[in-house]
């Protein structure tokens, strides 16, 4: 953290407020995990430890990208003090990527003692020139296109990332454990855990760790070889690596792991590698404008019509079918 700047991060009973930005297309589940766990701290402490309201661009109330709208207090304004200033987004982030609304957002952003972008909101944040030599992150899925945007910033495929007084998150999950180490800093652990019990929440991962393709729930820990041949995997989209190779990698047999798979998941490692490759084009065929041709390499397919193939066959739809209708 920047040492000039105070943080919200440390040991404080007094109340804080939050001002959650919530914009169109932002997920609901995004929105909870940011509120939720502070609403919990309240509750278990018996004080009013955090106050906030939520917000949108114009007053009315967003609807999310599951189209469940959030009830809003008020309409955003950029020039009333915001103690804490979250922006929320998911989903057409994009189009409030322009003047009076990045302006708004550096007015606030400049009395705020601290100002956060939860999944796209992070985007904003860049747009707003909010990350220009801060470190950030934000969704698995936009990290290179994030990177690319924002050449000013240190990019990290972050859980979430604190930088003086500049928070961004991965999503639902990332912002679920912000909020608790956010308790914890402020409270101490026993109200950080009393609060994440509440929605018996095991806070198993520490915020540098990198946000995964594949959510593997226990399988960490009921069976680590399978768990780490899948993070190979997923580490190795673009550039697939054989089944034998994640073998030896793990020190077993070809014939063990695909027993392992088929036992464990139900089908052979190769199939399930090529599944994971497509689940990863097919988020960035419908989340994105990028070329078929820049999908395909992204995800180790030898050429577009490779791609255009094994896609047809797993999802019944072409690619290019798929975004015209999306």
């Amino acid at each position: 953290m920047k040492s000039e700047e105070p943080s919200i991060f440390q040991p404080d009973y007094g109340p804080l407020e939050i001002t959650f930005l919530v914009l169109p297309g932002a997920s609901i589940m995004c929105v909870a995990s940011s509120i939720d766990p502070l609403r919990a701290a309240n509750r278990i402490s018996g004080e009013t430890l955090y106050r906030w309201k939520i917000v949108s661009v114009d007053g009315s109330d967003p609807a999310t990208s599951s189209q469940m709208p959030v009830a809003v207090s008020a309409r955003f304004d950029p020039d009333a003090r915001h103690e804490v200033l979250v922006v929320i987004a998911g989903f057409g982030a994009s189009s409030f990527a322009r003047g009076p609304f990045l302006s708004g957002l550096r007015r606030a952003a400049r009395r705020a003692r601290a100002v956060g972008g939860v999944e796209a909101g992070a985007w904003l944040l860049g747009h707003a020139g909010l990350l220009e030599n801060r470190a950030a992150t934000t969704h698995w899925e936009d990290i290179e296109d994030f990177r690319a945007a924002f050449p000013g910033a240190q990019v990290r495929p972050d859980r979430y990332v604190i930088d003086g007084k500049v928070f961004t998150t991965g999503g639902a999950s990332p912002t679920f454990d912000l909020m608790l180490h956010l308790i914890r800093s402020r409270q101490g652990m026993a109200l950080a855990l009393n609060a994440a019990s509440v929605f018996i929440y095991d806070e198993a991962r520490a915020p540098g760790e990198p946000q995964p393709l594949v959510s593997l729930g226990r399988i960490d820990q009921r069976e680590p070889r399978l768990a780490a041949a899948i993070r190979l995997m997923e580490s190795h989209v673009d550039a697939p690596l054989t089944v034998a190779a994640i073998a030896a990698r793990l020190r077993v047999t070809q014939r063990t792991l695909e027993q392992e798979f088929v036992r464990h998941i139900g089908e052979p490692p190769g199939r399930y590698y090529l599944k994971l490759r497509l689940a990863a084009a097919r988020k960035m065929v419908t989340d994105t404008a990028l070329p078929m041709t820049e999908i395909a390499a992204r995800t180790g397919f030898s050429s577009a019509a490779a791609f255009s193939r094994a896609f047809g066959a797993q999802y019944g739809i072409a690619a290019r079918v798929l975004r015209a209708g999306r």
